[in-house]
């Protein structure tokens, strides 16, 4: 008991005197985290905030609005209440509209799965790249390809209107 009692003193004085601390010319860093860059001095900042005229230093930080637009929520809710009395076939639009959020939850999911595999998200990187190479040779090198892409658009966009 008596060797118990001394150990315990013993650790307590430690603990009370505590460890002993290097000087600071021995002192070393042991840290997994890498050094901060150096802080730079607001002198520095301020002298050459200081070499701009008093009158461009104010015009640099004014900002003007080329023209307001306020919008109010009410005249936006009745908008939205107007076009949606418009709408012939309602249950057919929010079933388009689930069916939107349902394909875009489902091609998230799949494009997660597809990352998740090593080496096929740079292959389809490079698919992609090699597509997007291939358009702007095909479509955007050249005039008359962007008129026979502009027609093509044209095209595409009176089909979806119905206009044609």
């Amino acid at each position: 008991m008596a060797a118990a009692t001394s150990a315990s003193s013993s650790l307590v004085a430690t603990a009370v005197l505590g460890p002993s601390f290097p000087t600071a010319a021995t002192t070393t860093r042991c840290s997994a985290l890498p050094p901060l860059p150096p802080r730079f001095s607001t002198a520095s900042f301020s002298s050459s905030v200081k070499l701009i005229p008093e009158s461009k230093r104010f015009s640099l930080l004014q900002t003007k609005a080329s023209e307001e637009t306020s919008v109010d929520a009410g005249e936006l809710f009745t908008d939205l209440k107007e076009k949606w009395d418009k709408v012939e076939n309602k249950s057919t639009v929010l079933l388009y509209g689930g069916g939107a959020i349902v394909a875009v939850w489902l091609s998230s999911i799949l494009v997660g799965a597809i990352n998740s595999v090593p080496l096929l998200p740079k292959i389809m990187e490079l698919i992609g790249l090699g597509y997007a190479g291939w358009f702007i040779y095909r479509y955007l090198l050249f005039k008359s390809s962007r008129k026979e892409l502009a027609t093509d658009i044209e095209a595409l966009k009176s089909k979806i209107a119905g206009t044609e």
